[in-house]
């Protein structure tokens, strides 16, 4: 009897472009793509927190490179892709939040989220999957989503709206681009402790929201987004897309 096989979860001769990979949870999807052996290239505003991403990376035995660049800027951005790619696997990981109860919503919070959020995010994948087609490439493109583009929240309706907008995003370009072996997924995050996640986390009546609503008892780490990251970057995952994978600790499930 011959046994199946398990697909590779390596990643070896692959490259990846990671954005918000600065820190947080894109920091964590570059790190975990590198070590699973693709050549990362990291992309974010900071230009100092973005080389020592780049660094330590290196340091650690991986292949990296850095591209200062604010994905806002979509003909920039077009260009940068077009001169540095194809790329074989997208982690769209730049994101903004800035929350407050609906009545009170200004519009130019609500433009400041709208264009990081869901309107880079969507000429971004549009850009890499176009490099990805013109070289008759398959590929697995990730849009970091949130358990927020599943549920709703208090003071969240603007953050919702583009996460939400996201996950439909996602499902369009999935099922267009599914004929060219293109692959389109959201991986969705409960709160992650991150420097940004820390600033909800350190209210103390929002915390014991959070962690009643968290079925697992716990809030996220970076490293809890790491796996999932490689599952659905690699071949373990070659059946998968127009898909959401949570990561919520069970959030979602009631």
């Amino acid at each position: 009897m011959r046994l199946p096989q398990s697909p590779s979860f390596r990643l070896d001769g692959r490259r990846a472009l990671v954005t918000g990979a600065s820190s947080g949870i894109g920091l964590a999807a570059a790190a975990a793509l590198a070590e699973a052996g693709a050549e990362v290239w990291l992309v974010a505003r900071r230009d100092e927190e973005l080389m020592a991403a780049r660094d330590a990376i290196r340091a650690a035995g991986g292949r990296a490179e850095a591209m200062a660049l604010d994905i806002t800027d979509l003909a920039r951005t077009a260009a940068a892709v077009a001169a540095s790619g194809p790329f074989d696997v997208l982690v769209n990981s730049a994101g903004l939040a800035r929350h407050a109860p609906a009545l009170e919503t200004t519009s130019a919070d609500y433009d400041a989220v709208m264009a990081l959020n869901l309107r880079a995010a969507y000429f971004l994948t549009r850009e890499v999957a176009r490099g990805l087609a013109a070289a008759g490439k398959p590929g697995s493109l990730i849009n970091i989503s949130s358990q927020m583009g599943h549920v709703g929240g208090p003071d969240r309706a603007v953050y919702c709206a583009s996460k939400h907008a996201l996950e439909g995003m996602t499902k369009a370009m999935a099922i267009e681009w599914g004929s060219k072996g293109i692959r389109v997924n959201t991986l969705c995050p409960t709160f992650i402790r991150t420097p940004l996640g820390e600033q909800t986390l350190r209210d103390h009546a929002r915390r014991s929201w959070i962690l009643s609503k968290i079925k697992l008892g716990r809030v996220g780490e970076i490293e809890d987004i790491m796996g999932p990251v490689i599952f659905l970057a690699s071949d373990a995952s070659a059946m998968v897309t127009g898909s959401a994978l949570m990561v919520d600790g069970g959030w979602t499930a009631e």
